[in-house]
């Protein structure tokens, strides 16, 4: 029942990461289509970019405390590029070359959007089979 819990936190935790990445993608494209001016679209993206790196970071140590190994191995090399980014101070959309790098800035949490819903498929997998087991025994 224990691995039935870690996974149900796993799985909230995963969503909330999902949550974030989609609202900064809603800012990008606000700001895109000119429904937002540049300064309240990156203040709203800087606003929540440390705390999906906290909570990305808080992912891949309860992975590695609970022995979960092969998925701590799967967040990875995510939590490395977050950390590259914060330590490059390259992690804040800076206001003034917001439109230079909103196809990058774009590209790169569609990346990070499809890389977690794979770990979300196999956190539920692993949820799945962890409660098919408990019904087991």
């Amino acid at each position: 029942m224990g691995d039935l819990f870690i996974w149900l936190i796993s799985f909230f935790i995963l969503i909330a990461l999902l949550v974030l990445l989609v609202y900064q993608l809603m800012c990008l494209a606000d700001l895109e289509f000119d429904y937002i001016n540049p300064y309240d679209s990156s203040s709203r993206i800087n606003k929540v970019v440390l705390p999906e790196y906290v909570l990305q970071g808080f992912l891949c140590l309860f992975y590695l405390l609970t022995g979960h190994w092969a998925m701590s191995l799967l967040c990875a090399p995510y939590l490395y590029y977050n950390v590259r980014l914060y330590t490059r101070k390259e992690h804040l959309v800076d206001v003034t070359e917001i439109f230079n790098l909103l196809h990058w800035e774009k590209k790169q949490r569609l990346f990070k959007l499809a890389y977690l819903v794979v770990l979300l498929f196999f956190a539920i997998f692993w949820m799945i089979w962890s409660a098919l087991e408990d019904v087991e025994e």
